[in-house]
């Protein structure tokens, strides 16, 4: 018997994960995939295109990736995974570079001309022609490494080359991550498709970047969707309204924080990552989730703190 915390192989023909919305002029599916912890599986490359395969086929069409997951090896998945006739729209970004040695696996790449060469990078691993969708990673707000010296570029600067390499055709449009409202004002004219910020039910500093995007039909996919990515940050899954609403629903509480992103604004998009098929099939099955009013007035009181962790 399927728990109703996963999806049944009938569910592959239901409706788009989570409902669909508005992407890079695209309609898409509102849960789509983080391939991040694809670079796990870096031992085991059948079992991680099983994952991606399985994804697609429950009706997810956008993939967030990056060609410093696993030093390429996340996005050689995808080109081998990935179909023409899946119609699936790639989702990279650039910002950072692969440091397979380093005491974390990546470095800051923020200069212009490191930009451009992340750009190319990728279409070499993805072994696309264009990139559907690339978002520039800022260091400006959030939990992550803080750029300092030559890496402290001016938005500017850097969209510059961005919109440059969007005119040449290697990108077709353009998003922005860990970025500040100030940030995103200022990015806004020379057309911003998506924001990727750290955002959950337990940090919510960035709730009026989030309203900007929804005036501005900016697609916001919040990174770090449960919290807890640190030690320091607080997690969704341990508050005790939401282990309630879980227990009631009989869902798990990871599935409520989930659901609770879907349900408190309609340009959210989801990209939670995962190695495992079970894992995928409880995320996806999260688009399925309702919450009465009592429920979500509960959920939406529980009091935000500050996600800001820098690392360096």
């Amino acid at each position: 018997m399927t728990s109703s915390n996963t999806l049944s192989d009938e569910s592959i023909n239901a409706p788009r994960p989570g409902g669909t919305a508005q992407f890079a002029g695209r309609t898409v599916s509102r849960i789509g995939y983080g391939a991040m912890q694809l670079g796990r599986l870096h031992d085991d490359r059948d079992a991680a295109l099983a994952v991606l395969r399985r994804a697609i086929d429950f009706g997810v069409d956008h993939i967030d990736t990056a060609q410093f997951y696993g030093n390429g090896f996340v996005n050689g998945l995808l080109r081998e995974a990935i179909r023409p006739e899946d119609d699936v729209m790639v989702v990279s970004k650039v910002g950072a570079t692969p440091d397979p040695d380093g005491p974390i696996p990546l470095r800051l790449a923020q200069r212009p001309e490191e930009l451009r060469a992340s750009v190319e990078d990728n279409l070499i691993s993805l072994g696309l022609e264009q990139i559907p969708v690339v978002n520039l990673r800022r260091t400006d707000s959030g939990p992550g490494v803080r750029a300092t010296g030559d890496q402290v570029v001016d938005i500017d600067d850097q969209l510059a080359v961005m919109t440059a390499m969007r005119d040449e055709g290697k990108i077709g449009a353009l998003g922005l991550g860990s970025v500040t409202l100030d940030g995103l004002r200022r990015a806004i004219p020379a057309g911003i498709v998506c924001v990727q910020n750290a955002y959950s039910l337990v940090t919510r500093d960035d709730e009026a970047v989030l309203e900007l995007c929804r005036t501005e039909n900016i697609a916001w996919v919040p990174f770090f969707p449960l919290g807890g990515a640190f030690p320091q940050m607080p997690k969704v899954t341990d508050e005790a309204a939401v282990l309630a609403a879980a227990a009631s629903l009989g869902r798990t509480p990871a599935q409520v924080g989930l659901a609770w992103l879907l349900h408190h604004a309609p340009h959210v998009l989801l990209i939670p990552g995962t190695a495992g098929i079970e894992h995928l099939e409880e995320n996806i099955a999260a688009g399925a989730i309702t919450f009465d009013r009592a429920m979500l007035a509960t959920l939406d009181a529980i009091p935000s703190r500050s996600a800001e962790v820098p690392l360096g």
